[in-house]
């Protein structure tokens, strides 16, 4: 049986989520709580699992996955059925270009970890952690929206008339973004697509306060 250990507000166990979910492939979650009073992540029991402590971690048959990034690219090439990447070369190197802006350039920057270790660490107070936050997401974004609109999004997906892995990337990090209380209004293209994609019953039963762990 496929399982996807995760947590209903982890961005990257989000984005596996809804590739799961597009592709119908079946699978049973575990929650694995990040919250720093609780730390399951650091447990003994999870680090056997997964030495770096973090997720999502999937695990299919004999294959134990980390990284979201990694479990996305196996789902693409392991469950063909349903792609979520185009035939056309160009294009789905466009598309990993959109990906990569999110994954490398604004995730990483504002990932749990580091939010904590700004507050604990630096001891810094939770007006500056949201505007380190707000800072990375306004000024990736800015780029997300300038090459989307190069691209020739027309509001409905971040790229072509068809939902792609740009689209699984996207969703997750505007979402957090809205939790941030990150004014988007900037964003019009970036803003209509989470709108239209939301509305898509595999991203919805995704979004983190439908998942059994959500408070």
């Amino acid at each position: 049986m496929r399982t996807l250990y995760g947590y209903f507000r982890s961005s990257a166990a989000f984005r596996v989520r809804i590739s799961l979910a597009l592709k119908g492939i079946d699978y049973v979650q575990k929650s694995v709580n990040l919250h720093p009073e609780v730390a399951a992540n650091k447990t003994d029991e999870f680090l056997a699992l997964n030495p770096q402590g973090r997720v999502p971690y999937f695990i299919d048959g004999d294959l134990k996955i980390s990284q979201s990034p990694a479990i996305l690219d196996y789902l693409e090439e392991a469950y063909t059925d349903i792609p979520l990447m185009p035939a056309d070369l160009d294009d789905r190197t466009k598309i990993r270009q959109l990906c990569n802006l999110i994954a490398c350039d604004v995730h990483p920057l504002n990932n749990l970890s580091v939010l904590q270790y700004l507050k604990k660490n630096l001891e810094q107070g939770d007006a500056a952690v949201n505007a380190w936050y707000q800072h990375w997401i306004v000024e990736g974004f800015t780029a997300l929206e300038a090459l989307m609109k190069t691209y020739g999004c027309e509001g409905r997906y971040c790229y072509g008339r068809s939902v792609s892995l740009a689209d699984v990337y996207l969703v997750p990090q505007v979402w957090n973004a809205y939790r941030f209380n990150v004014d988007l209004t900037s964003f019009p293209l970036i803003e209509g697509v989470y709108s239209e994609l939301i509305k898509h019953e595999a991203f919805k039963k995704s979004l983190p306060e439908n998942q059994a762990d959500a408070p």
